[in-house]
C-alpha cells in the first residue's frame, strides 16, 4: 500500500510541475510532429524568466501535452485535464479540427485561448472555419493573422493588368479559402481557370498530351502563360520543370507563386526550374533582423539563442514557431497588468466531466486584459483587437525580369501589408541606357556638405550645392533625365513609427510623392526593407567631433606630481625632523659634559642649525658633520631614505605630467571617449547613429563594454540630457561647450575643415561598413540604372575627384598638423619652468632683506652699547691695565709661596674684563661670531687680515686649574689695539 502512495505522489509530481508558490500557472498543447513547438515554448518561458521585474518576481510556471495530429477528441481530453490542475490561459498550436474542439471547451469554462494555426505539409494556408460562440463571447483569440493571400494576389494581378489567368492547386488545399478571391475576381470581369494539381505531377502532363488534341493544346499553351501556383515549393517546383520539359512554358511566361512559409532556399530551386518571369508571394517579418527587438524584454536586453546570429536557429523556424514565441510574451504583458493594477484572478481547478461545474470567473477579466494588450515581437506588432484575432501582416513580392537566364538573382519587387497596401510598383519598365524626357520628383534633407542652399535669384526656384547634388548632376548628365527638387517637411530622414508608418524622405518616397531622395542618406536594413537604394557612391563611419584642446598654462606645474595634501606633510616633516635633531644633540651634549667636565668639541647646538641640516639633507646638499651617535645617525639615516624616495617618486611623476600635458588629445577612439568622465558627449535623438549605438550598446554577444558605456551616456534620460534634436545643433555645442558630438564622419570632417576658428578637431574610427546612396521607391525601373552609373562614375576615378572637392586635404584648416603624432617630441616651453625662476628669485630676494636687516640690527647693537668714541679710551686703559697686571704676574712668579688669594683677585680682574673684551669683538667681527654660533671652530687668526678673536680661554670663566695666561691675553689686547688704530685712522 505504501508503494503504491508513493507511485500515486510521484506521478501526481510528474504530471503537475506547477510550483505550489506561483500564482502564474499556463497550460498548452502541441501535436506530436511539431518538434519545434515545444522547444521554442520553453524557449519564450526562460527568456522572461531572465529578468524578475517584468512579473514582478513572480514565475511562469506551465504544463504542456503532446497530442496526434487532428485528433480532436484527445485535444479536449488534455485540455480538461490541465484545467483541473488550474491554469490561467491555454496555448495551442493545432490544426483546425483540434482547434474546433477545444474552442467550444474553452468558451465553456471561460478559460482564454491563443490559437496558433499550424500547417504541416508546406502548402498554402487556408483559413480554419470556426464555430461561433453561442452567447457571442469567443474565449479563443487567434495568434496568427487571417489569411491574406487572397488579397495580395488580387492586388498583384491588377497591377500586372491581367485579364485571364489559371491557378494551379495541390489536392490537399481546401478550395474554400478561394471563395472570396472568385467572387472578387468575377466582379473585376476577370477571366480566372482553377485546376487541381495530384501530387503526380508527371501523370498531370502526360494525361494532358493523352486527351487534348493540338488545337486544345495550344489554347492550354497560352493560358499556362499567367499562372498562379498554390503549392507547396517541392511541388511548385516539379510542376514548373515538367511544364519546361513537355515545351508548355516559354520566355514569356510569367509564374506567381503564393506561400506564407517559404525560404530563400526554395526560391532559388524555384528560379532556377522557371523559365520567363517569376514572381514570389511571402510572408515576412522586418524585426527579425532588429536584434534589439527580438532581444529586449521591458526594455532590459536577454540572453537567449535567438540573439545569437552564429547559432543561426531563428532561420530554422517555422513561422508557427514565431508565432507561439509572441503569445507567451503576449500572455506575460496581460499577467503584468494584471499583476499592477492589482484586480488578480487566482487559479481555479475545473472538472470538464462535471454538470455542475461552473466556469473561471475570472476568464471574462483575463480576456479582456489580453486583447487590450499590444506588444512588439518577432512578428512584429501584435494585438486582438480586430475581432479576436491578430490583424498585422506583411508580405514581399520577389521577382525576375523577362528573358532572364538560369541562376539569376532574385531582387525584391514591392511589399504589402495590412495597414497600407502595396508598397512599390509591379509595372514592367524596360529601361536599358537613358531616361531622356523623364523628370524626377526628389526629395532632399539639408546637411553640410551633401547638400546646401545655393545663392538664388529672386523669383528663381530654390538652387542647391553639394557632394550628393553634384553625384546627382553627373548622373543627370549621363543618362539625360530632370529633376525637380524639394525639401521635407519634418526635416528627418525617416525612421519606422509606432503605427508602421514612416516619416521624413523615407516617408515621402513609401507614399509616393517622390521618385528619389538625395541627401546623406546611410543604407541600413530597416530603410531597404521599405524602399530601394542604390549602390553606395560614399562610404560611412561615425566620427567625434570636439574642441581642439587648450594647453594650459601653469607657471607652477613643477608643484603638479604631488597633491597639496602631500607637499604639506614634506613641509612639516622638516622642521620635525630638525627639533629631533636639536634635542638629540643637546641630551648627547649635557651627557657628555656632565661624564667628562668638557663641552662636544666644535658643534653647535642650536635648534637652527638642526633645521639647516635637515634641509640640506632633502635637497640632498649635504650638511654639516654632526657627532655620530647610534640614535642621530638612525634619525638621519632614517630621513636621507625618505628624500631618497620623496625625490625620485616626485622626478618620475613630473616626466609623466609633462608627458600627457603636452598630448593634444585625450580622446582618439570611443575607447578613449567611453573611460572619461569630464567630457560630455551625444548625438542626434532617433537617428541611424542613434540606433547604431543602441544596437551595438545593448547587444549581449559585443564582447567590449565601450559601447555599453557609450549607450548610457547617449541615452541618459531617453537622450534629452546628452543628445541633441539635428546635427547642427550639435555642430554649435561642440565649438561652443566641452562637448563631443557623434555623428558621420564626412560631415563632421566637413565641420573642421570649414571652422571659422579653426577650433575642432575630430577622431574615431575611420573603418566603414555601411554607405550612403539614393533612396527610390519600391520595386523603382530607375534603381539597376543609377547602380550602373554610379559604379561607372567611381571606375573613372569621377567620385573621388568630387570628394577632394568637398573635403580638400588641405581646406581652411588643417587637421592633419594637429592628429599627426610628433616622433622626435616637443620641447619644454618656457611657462613649464617658470615657476623654478620665481622660486629662484623669491629666495635671492629674501636673501638680500635678511642680509640688510642683519646689518641693521647688528650696526644698532653695537651702537648702543659702545659707542665709537668710548672705544678708544677703554682700549689705552686696558693696555695700562694688562701692563700693571704683567708685571704684577712676574713679581708673584718670583715669590714663592705666596698665598692662593693674591692670584685669585688677579684672575677675578681678568674676569671682568674679558666679557667687555669679547663683546667688542663680536661687534666688530659679527660674521666670525655668527658662524661660530652655526656649529663650525673659529679660524686661526691671520697676521695679514689682523683677524682678532679671543682665545678660548679669555671667552669663559674657567676654574684655577685652568686660568688664562697672562702672556696670551696681552697679545690679543695688543692686536685689538693695534687694529682699532689702524681702524681709526682709515676713518680719519
Amino acid at each position: 500500500m505504501e508503494l503504491l502512495l508513493i507511485c500515486f505522489s510521484f506521478w501526481i509530481l510528474h504530471c503537475n510541475p506547477a510550483n505550489a508558490d506561483s500564482i502564474i500557472h499556463i497550460g498548452a498543447i502541441f501535436e506530436e510532429n511539431a518538434v519545434k513547438d515545444d522547444e521554442i515554448f520553453q524557449l519564450a518561458i526562460s527568456d522572461l524568466s531572465l529578468n524578475d521585474d517584468i512579473l514582478q518576481s513572480e514565475k511562469i510556471t506551465h504544463s504542456v501535452k503532446l497530442i496526434e495530429p487532428n485528433n480532436p477528441f484527445q485535444a479536449v481530453q488534455e485540455a480538461c485535464e490541465l484545467m483541473n490542475q488550474g491554469i490561467l490561459a491555454l496555448v495551442t498550436s493545432t490544426g483546425c479540427a483540434a482547434a474546433s474542439a477545444l474552442q467550444s471547451l474553452t468558451d465553456a469554462m471561460h478559460i482564454p485561448h491563443l490559437f496558433i494555426q499550424r500547417n504541416g505539409d508546406g502548402g498554402p494556408r487556408t483559413a480554419c472555419q470556426l464555430n461561433p460562440s453561442p452567447d457571442g463571447e469567443s474565449y479563443t483569440l487567434a495568434a496568427r493573422p487571417p489569411v491574406r493571400i487572397n488579397d495580395v494576389l488580387l492586388t498583384l494581378v491588377s497591377e500586372f493588368h491581367w485579364q485571364k489567368f489559371i491557378i494551379f492547386y495541390e489536392s490537399d488545399y481546401d478550395i474554400r479559402g478561394l471563395q472570396t478571391f472568385m467572387d472578387q475576381a468575377s466582379r473585376l470581369g476577370l477571366d480566372v481557370s482553377l485546376q487541381r494539381v495530384d501530387r503526380n505531377v508527371s501523370r498531370v502532363f502526360t494525361d494532358l498530351f493523352s486527351t487534348m488534341r493540338t488545337e486544345e493544346l495550344n489554347r492550354y499553351r497560352d493560358t499556362l502563360r499567367r499562372a498562379v501556383l498554390l503549392m507547396s515549393p517541392r511541388g511548385a517546383q516539379v510542376f514548373i520543370h515538367q511544364a519546361v520539359e513537355t515545351n508548355l512554358a516559354s520566355k514569356d511566361s510569367h509564374w506567381v507563386y503564393a506561400n506564407e512559409e517559404v525560404s530563400d532556399a526554395d526560391i532559388m530551386e524555384l528560379i532556377h526550374s522557371s523559365l520567363g518571369r517569376m514572381t514570389i508571394i511571402r510572408q515576412v517579418f522586418p524585426l527579425w533582423r532588429d536584434t534589439n527587438v527580438r532581444c529586449m524584454r521591458n526594455n532590459h536586453r536577454i540572453s537567449s539563442l535567438l540573439c545569437d546570429p552564429q547559432e543561426g536557429y531563428l532561420q530554422s523556424l517555422e513561422v508557427s514557431n514565431l508565432y507561439l514565441y509572441d503569445s507567451v510574451l503576449m500572455l506575460a504583458n496581460a499577467f503584468y497588468r494584471k499583476l499592477e493594477d492589482r484586480k488578480w484572478h487566482s487559479m481555479a481547478s475545473l472538472n470538464c466531466m462535471r454538470k455542475s461545474t461552473k466556469p473561471w470567473n475570472g476568464g471574462w477579466s483575463m480576456l479582456d486584459t489580453i486583447q487590450k494588450g499590444r506588444i512588439s515581437g518577432l512578428t512584429g506588432m501584435m494585438d486582438f483587437r480586430a475581432e479576436g484575432s491578430n490583424s498585422h501582416v506583411q508580405f514581399e513580392i520577389l521577382g525576375t525580369s523577362y528573358s532572364e537566364t538560369f541562376m539569376k538573382d532574385v531582387k525584391r519587387l514591392a511589399s504589402w501589408d495590412s495597414t497600407r497596401g502595396l508598397n512599390g510598383s509591379l509595372k514592367e519598365n524596360r529601361i536599358e541606357s537613358g531616361m531622356q524626357g523623364v523628370t524626377l520628383k526628389i526629395v532632399t534633407l539639408l546637411e553640410e556638405p551633401f547638400v546646401m542652399v545655393a545663392e538664388n535669384i529672386l523669383g528663381q526656384p530654390k538652387r542647391y550645392k553639394g557632394f550628393s547634388i553634384d553625384v546627382l548632376d553627373a548622373l543627370a548628365k549621363i543618362l539625360g533625365f530632370k529633376y525637380d527638387i524639394y525639401q521635407v517637411g519634418d526635416g528627418k530622414y525617416g525612421s519606422a513609427l509606432p503605427n508602421g508608418s514612416w516619416n521624413g524622405v523615407i516617408g515621402e518616397l513609401i507614399g509616393k510623392r517622390a521618385d528619389l531622395a538625395v541627401s546623406a542618406i546611410t543604407i541600413t536594413p530597416e530603410r531597404e526593407s521599405v524602399v530601394d537604394f542604390s549602390k553606395r557612391y560614399l562610404d560611412y563611419s561615425v566620427g567625434i567631433l570636439m574642441r581642439k584642446s587648450e594647453e594650459k598654462i601653469n607657471i607652477f606645474s613643477l608643484l603638479a606630481p604631488f597633491d597639496l595634501a602631500v607637499w604639506a606633510c614634506i613641509a612639516a616633516a622638516i622642521p620635525v625632523v630638525g627639533i629631533m635633531i636639536f634635542l638629540l644633540r643637546r641630551i648627547q651634549a649635557v651627557r657628555c659634559h656632565s661624564n667628562t667636565g668638557h663641552p662636544p668639541p666644535s658643534t653647535s647646538t642650536s635648534l637652527q642649525s638642526a633645521i639647516w641640516i635637515v634641509y640640506g639633507a632633502f635637497v640632498q646638499q649635504g650638511s654639516d658633520s654632526i657627532l655620530g651617535s647610534v640614535a642621530l645617525r638612525i634619525v638621519m639615516g632614517s630621513w636621507w631614505l625618505f628624500t631618497l624616495i620623496v625625490c625620485s617618486s616626485y622626478t618620475a611623476n613630473l616626466a609623466a605630467y609633462l608627458t600627457v600635458s603636452r598630448m593634444d588629445n585625450a580622446v582618439r577612439s570611443f575607447q578613449d571617449l567611453s573611460k572619461q568622465v569630464d567630457l560630455a558627449y551625444g548625438t542626434v535623438r532617433d537617428s541611424a547613429v542613434y540606433e547604431y549605438f543602441r544596437a551595438k550598446g545593448t547587444n549581449p554577444l559585443e564582447q567590449d563594454s565601450t559601447f555599453a558605456e557609450l549607450w548610457k551616456v547617449v541615452n541618459k534620460n531617453n537622450g534629452f540630457d546628452n543628445s541633441v534634436s539635428s546635427p547642427s545643433e550639435g555642430i554649435k555645442k561642440a565649438k561652443r561647450e566641452s562637448y563631443a558630438f557623434l555623428w558621420d564622419m564626412a560631415v563632421v570632417e566637413y565641420a573642421a575643415l570649414t571652422d571659422d576658428d579653426c577650433t575642432l578637431t575630430i577622431a574615431g574610427n575611420s573603418m566603414s561598413t555601411r554607405g550612403y546612396g539614393m533612396a527610390l521607391q519600391h520595386g523603382s525601373p530607375y534603381r539597376d540604372l543609377f547602380s550602373q552609373k554610379i559604379l561607372e562614375l567611381q571606375e573613372k576615378g569621377d567620385l573621388d575627384i568630387l570628394k577632394q572637392k568637398w573635403w580638400p586635404k588641405k581646406g581652411r584648416c588643417d587637421l592633419q598638423s594637429h592628429t599627426d603624432a610628433q616622433p622626435e617630441g616637443r620641447a619644454l616651453r618656457l611657462h613649464s619652468f617658470a615657476g623654478v625662476f620665481c622660486i629662484l628669485a623669491a629666495g635671492l630676494l629674501l636673501a638680500l632683506l635678511v642680509a640688510a636687516l642683519e646689518t641693521w640690527w647688528n650696526s644698532n647693537h653695537c651702537r648702543r652699547e659702545q659707542p665709537k668714541e668710548d672705544k678708544e679710551v677703554n682700549l689705552e686703559q686696558v693696555h695700562q691695565r694688562l701692563n700693571s697686571l704683567l708685571d704684577e704676574d712676574l713679581a708673584h712668579k718670583q715669590l714663592p709661596g705666596e698665598p692662593w688669594g693674591r692670584k685669585d683677585t688677579a684672575s677675578s680682574r681678568w674676569q671682568d674684563l674679558a666679557p667687555a673684551a669679547q663683546q667688542c669683538h663680536n661687534a666688530l667681527y659679527p660674521v666670525q661670531t655668527q658662524s661660530a654660533q652655526w656649529g663650525s671652530l673659529p679660524a686661526e687668526p691671520s697676521q695679514d687680515t689682523h683677524a682678532i678673536v679671543l682665545p678660548t680661554s679669555a671667552r669663559r670663566t674657567h676654574p684655577r686649574s685652568q686660568r688664562a695666561q697672562p702672556r696670551d691675553i696681552y697679545l690679543s689686547m695688543t692686536n685689538i689695539h693695534k687694529h682699532s688704530s689702524s681702524n681709526r685712522r682709515v676713518q680719519s
